[in-house]
């Protein structure tokens, strides 16, 4: 009789399944590739070795998710909620090195659309939550596992449609686990060598779309116009665009650095003028540290007429803000100054910031299940400039953490992957997170 497969046994071949259903999300409900057929395989793979799944159309057909809950040893605890969500973004095949979505195990890497956008954690899900049922492993407390749809735009056809319409899904859940963390970035050491930090994810910034409107008098393009919507627009639109918020260091932001400096001995003084120098010697994740100094700000989109030869009444723009936990006021009154009394502005997607503290027995049976799998490890936390599903989840009071553990080689530019051409994730990285993410649940 052979031994049932480890998680490292089988989750690069079901990592590999998962990016070959295309479930290319666009944000345009014509042309987005539902997550349904993917979520009903994921529910025969649960349910070949003995969960009972519940599968969910969030709002409009084909939105997919699946959700499966193991009981745990103690059910007066409150539950824990691992969750990953089945869309990714669009991919351009001519422009990659493989298909995007052929998940292809090539030069010891896992390559395609999901395979770090989070594709990945899906797989170390399933290798885990299998292994459970056929070992009969019985966790801590109760566990819910949740494979989800929309995620990359927003949730309206996913977690936020859940929370509303399915609270009963997330009954007792009192901290989830999820995207964008657990992750390692190695540094050189103060004395000598390298060091490995596991980033996780305790706070991310607030997603707020925001339209800017201008009026004014339409007219022949020939003609003298002082009240151009077009103009009043764009001026609004290059102030913010140029505009640097003001540097506030997070809890989270600041623990981060202190840990960085710490191992290093780089200064991060925020008084310095090199500060986000300094940061750039992180390497590729400094992209996502820098974005977490202030907010932002970016235009993204502008809108205006119909013919070369009118000017027309209206003009807009949509200008993506990212937003530091408890700096929405200030950041409001800003842009109010910014844009000037005669452009309105109005939101369009409007996600609240996230933010917890990096402390409690969830964040030791992290850094448990890292250190078991390698001795070196140092976890500490930090803050995500995007957004993901906890921005949901944290409506019904969920503690919310992102821990997707993966051990990466130092040359390799991660942040880079997320919604990049050649989207991949080594094979040995995967293995690694099948094992802290199995020691992990059985400790958590």
């Amino acid at each position: 009789m052979t031994n049932p497969p480890q998680p490292a046994d089988e989750v690069v071949d079901l990592v590999s399944t998962l990016i070959r259903f295309d479930t290319s999300n666009t944000g345009d409900p014509a042309t987005t590739r539902v997550e349904a057929e993917a979520a009903h395989w994921v529910a025969d793979r649960l349910r070949e070795v003995g969960y009972q799944t519940e599968y969910v159309e969030a709002g409009a057909p084909g939105r997919g998710n699946v959700f499966a809950r193991l009981p745990g040893a103690d059910p007066s605890r409150g539950a824990l909620l691992v969750h990953g969500h089945l869309d990714v973004v669009p991919a351009e095949p001519a422009d990659w090195s493989v298909h995007p979505f052929s998940g292809a195990v090539e030069d010891g890497y896992v390559w395609g659309r999901g395979a770090v956008d989070m594709k990945n954690m899906l797989g170390m899900m399933l290798a885990v939550a299998r292994h459970f049922k056929r070992a009969g492993i019985v966790p801590p407390r109760d566990i819910v596992f949740a494979f989800l749809s929309d995620e990359e735009h927003g949730g309206t056809y996913g977690a936020q449609w859940l929370v509303d319409h399915r609270p009963d899904l997330f009954t007792g859940v009192t901290e989830a686990i999820g995207e964008v963390g657990g992750f390692s970035l190695t540094v050189p050491r103060k004395d000598g060598g390298e060091r490995r930090l596991y980033l996780v994810e305790t706070a991310e910034k607030g997603l707020a779309w925001m339209r800017l409107t201008a009026r004014g008098r339409a007219g022949h393009g020939s003609m003298v116009n002082d009240d151009n919507a077009v103009t009043a627009v764009a001026e609004a639109v290059a102030r913010l665009g140029r505009h640097r918020f003001p540097l506030v260091l997070t809890e989270s932001v600041q623990q981060f650095l202190e840990a960085v400096a710490e191992e290093t001995g780089y200064s991060f003084d925020v008084n310095s003028p090199d500060l986000e120098g300094t940061i750039a010697k992180l390497g590729g994740v400094a992209r996502i540290v820098g974005a977490t100094l202030r907010d932002t700000a970016n235009p993204t989109m502008l809108t205006a007429g119909y013919k070369a030869n009118v000017i027309p009444q209206t003009a807009e723009a949509i200008v993506d803000c990212r937003v530091l936990p408890g700096r929405r006021a200030a950041f409001e009154r800003e842009v109010d100054e910014l844009i000037g009394p005669d452009v309105e502005r109005s939101w369009e997607r409007d996600l609240p910031a996230v933010e917890t503290t990096f402390d409690g027995e969830l964040v030791d049976a992290m850094n448990a299940s890292l250190l078991a799998v390698d001795p070196e490890a140092r976890t500490v936390p930090y803050m995500m400039s995007g957004g993901t599903d906890a921005k949901a989840f944290q409506r019904l009071g969920i503690r919310c953490f992102g821990f997707v553990p993966l051990r990466l080689p130092p040359e390799l530019d991660f942040s880079a992957l997320f919604h990049g051409v050649d989207e991949r994730v080594p094979v040995d990285a995967l293995e690694f997170g099948a094992r802290v993410l199995d020691h992990f649940l059985q400790h958590c």
